[in-house]
């Protein structure tokens, strides 16, 4: 791989930075990682070496057709870049606490720090996973799903509409917007667009982020800044520029010496950790911890109470293993359920935010019955008495594609279509045919004859 030598000569000053051995790591492959889910891991058949600073992460001894393996599709573990789970560490020293809290996952698409974030937060802590480009929030939205979490919402707004929300958030997570310089070896195209003028392009962006976010953050709270790039002026020069700007300090994150992450120091004083690919079995990585210290206004709940929806929450009961501490709510005309300690928050977010997903669909009712929606195939909260069939990988891949699978055996009405006792999707068995009510959007496009030989 023939690097830019504007970019070797910028990063040469930088702690920890070895040319040679930099260089030859980029003619080496991408590892493959993944992070299996905390309820639902157990369905998850790959194995390989831990990473060391992440609960349940794994390095893959070689990468499968993921799309073929059905306990992906049932959100049974995520696949991520090894480095990027450094997050978890990063949220134990500066973030997690015994209470809960408000977090907001500003740049979030395709969505893994967001079900890392919500694999690890305290118990009723509520999650907002934003991702401003549409097409992206559908992806994210997606995947939030499959992680089944009720207490994480996926917003698509731009960072500044943001900035009216006033000492809202304990927390801002900032996947931020790069040149990528980190993804070379996995991304082709990486290497083909950077330049030394989109570093300051991104640079510039990442500065206007910050600057718009920054009042949503409360006094004390935490802002985790992270990039794909090794340039510092996307990294410490940022640091740098946050204490110049606004009044906040660094959080130091403790590392394990074997676990070859770098610590560097910027000009004035700020802690960032850096990955680099020669150093760790990772890709290219930044991040750093920022406790804001300046005063901040903090908003004032909303007014006001959600619509008292009982007779939906009656109908509704059998879809949820809980429903003492659960709101029923309507949007349009599909009904959710949320942690009733949210009601405050839906109440101001709903009227400054755009959301794609606010707690567990439900579905909605008819005349004759209830029609559930695919959330709740894949919740975490699924009520266990809910009706399912259990087949195998064969019929599992077939729904997946939406193609006919033999029902013969199964109860009539409406089925939940589990493979290895994770949920994937409904199905509604009739008399004569059975109706699959995997969302069109979801369904494997790809071949899966002969999956278990690939």
């Amino acid at each position: 791989m023939q690097l830019p030598q504007a970019l070797i000569s910028e990063i040469k000053g930088v702690t920890g930075f070895d040319e040679a051995a930099f260089v030859a790591a980029h003619d080496t492959a991408a590892p493959t990682s993944i992070r299996k889910h905390p309820i639902k891991g157990s369905a998850c058949t790959l194995t390989g070496a831990a990473i060391p600073w992440c609960t349940g992460g794994l390095y893959l001894p070689e990468r499968p057709i993921f799309t073929l393996d059905p306990a992906f599709h049932a959100g049974a573990y995520y696949v991520q870049e090894a480095s990027s789970m450094f997050l978890e560490q990063v949220c134990k020293t500066a973030l997690l606490t015994d209470h809960p809290i408000k977090v907001l996952d500003l740049c979030a698409a395709p969505g893994g720090k967001t079900t890392l974030l919500a694999s690890i937060l305290p118990k009723d802590s509520l999650l907002i996973s934003n991702e401003v480009i549409r097409s992206r929030a559908s992806i994210l939205h997606e995947n939030a799903t499959r992680w089944g979490y009720m207490n994480n919402w996926v917003t698509s707004n731009d960072p500044r509409d943001f900035s009216k929300l006033t000492g809202y958030f304990d927390a801002v997570v900032i996947d931020a917007p790069c040149s990528g310089s980190g993804l070379f070896r996995k991304d082709p195209d990486a290497l083909k667009e950077w330049s030394e003028g989109n570093v300051q392009l991104c640079s510039g962006r990442q500065q206007r982020i910050i600057a718009d976010i920054w009042p949503a953050l409360k006094q004390d709270g935490v802002m985790i800044y992270a990039t794909c790039s090794f340039s510092p002026a996307e990294d410490e020069d940022i640091l740098d520029h946050i204490v110049a700007t606004y009044e906040a300090d660094s959080v130091r994150i403790p590392l394990d010496n074997s676990w070859g992450i770098v610590e560097t120091i910027s000009a004035s004083g700020m802690y960032g950790y850096r990955f680099f690919p020669d150093k760790v079995t990772g890709e290219g990585f930044f991040i750093a911890a920022i406790r804001k210290k300046d005063a901040s206004t903090t908003l004032k709940s909303a007014k006001g109470r959600i619509q008292n929806l009982g007779k939906m929450k009656d109908q509704a009961a059998h879809l949820l293993a809980t429903t003492e501490t659960q709101l029923i709510m309507t949007t349009k005309d599909q009904y959710h359920a949320i942690n009733s300690l949210h009601e405050p928050d839906w109440l101001l977010l709903s009227q400054a935010l755009y959301f794609r997903k606010a707690g567990t669909e439900l579905g909605q009712p008819t005349a004759k019955e209830w029609i559930p929606a695919h959330d709740v195939a894949l919740s975490i909260d699924a009520a266990s008495s809910l009706p399912s069939a259990e087949v195998s990988k064969e019929d599992a891949l077939k729904f997946l594609k939406r193609e006919d699978i033999d029902t013969t055996n199964l109860p009539r009405g409406w089925n939940i279509i589990k493979y290895n006792n994770l949920g994937l999707g409904w199905m509604k068995v009739l008399q004569n045919r059975a109706n699959n009510h995997l969302p069109k959007h979801w369904r494997i496009r790809m071949d899966i004859n002969n999956a278990d030989e690939l």
